[in-house]
């Protein structure tokens, strides 16, 4: 009989797992063949992930970045959702900290666990017990929004002025949001080119550790839906998503108006 804390438990062991696999693959390789890292990394955490499920929850569905999409997943009770090497650029870069690896558990409608390990940092957040965040930011202390190191939206630096923020380019979906659960970033936002396995696992760590997770337009993130693509996301504490859903809900305006709109 599964129960919720096992599945905690499970998240953060196979990530964690994971991540000191890709450690030993990075050593062991170097970087002097990145494309042929990236690709090892890919393959090996994906097989040990898959594997490992298939042991440990040989019932439950399985979506991943790197496997084989069964439709079947669409009528299971429990779905794991994971991206095996979140930020494969960065992680075939010597020096990078800023990849991960995810595992998330779907059941029901509702991610209910879920685990980022970030191996080159050294720990991994998890469901089993979240970050704590401080009640309330430092006062004074400039807004820091998280973006795409290869593709910040087009929105994110009028956000930035709008608010006095400061734009922090970063690798890998997992990482950005670790950085807001960590204190080390304010908001992380993204519109474009990510999938659910972007982000199932951190959105699952940062609602349970009480921050804020929405798409763009303050919609909710839904998980194993037909077409996996899911582009956009908005994480930040709490107290700062009415602001900054409208400061995007206005940029959209202003981008919808055109040069020749009245008013």
């Amino acid at each position: 009989m599964k129960n919720i804390r096992d599945d905690h438990e499970v998240a953060r062991d196979l990530a964690s797992e994971a991540g000191q696999l890709l450690l030993r693959l990075r050593a062991r390789h170097g970087f002097d063949e990145p494309d042929v890292l990236r690709t090892l990394g890919d393959r090996t955490s994906h097989e040990f992930l898959f594997s490992a499920l298939g042991r440990l929850r040989p019932s439950d569905a399985v979506l991943s970045e790197e496997g084989v999409d069964d439709p079947a997943r669409l009528r299971a009770r429990r779905v794991w959702i994971i991206d095996p090497l979140d930020g494969t650029r960065e992680f075939a870069e010597a020096g990078r900290v800023d990849w991960a690896v995810h595992v998330a558990l779907w059941e029901n409608g509702e991610l209910v666990a879920g685990a980022v390990s970030l191996p080159a940092q050294g720990s991994t957040l998890s469901t089993v017990d979240p970050p704590w965040l401080p009640e309330e930011r430092p006062a004074g202390q400039r807004l820091r929004i998280t973006v795409s190191r290869s593709r910040p939206p087009a929105f994110a630096q009028r956000m930035a002025t709008q608010l006095g923020a400061e734009l922090v380019p970063m690798g890998s979906a997992g990482a950005k949001i670790c950085s807001v659960l960590l204190g080390m970033a304010d908001i992380y936002v993204h519109a474009g080119g990510q999938y659910e396995w972007d982000t199932a696992a951190p959105v699952a760590v940062a609602t349970a550790a009480g921050l804020h997770a929405s798409r763009v337009d303050g919609s909710p993130l839904r998980y194993n839906v037909a077409d996996p693509l899911l582009p956009d996301v908005l994480v930040c504490r709490s107290e700062l998503s009415g602001m900054l859903l409208a400061s995007i809900r206005d940029g959209a305006d202003l981008d919808s108006a055109g040069p020749h709109a009245g008013g």
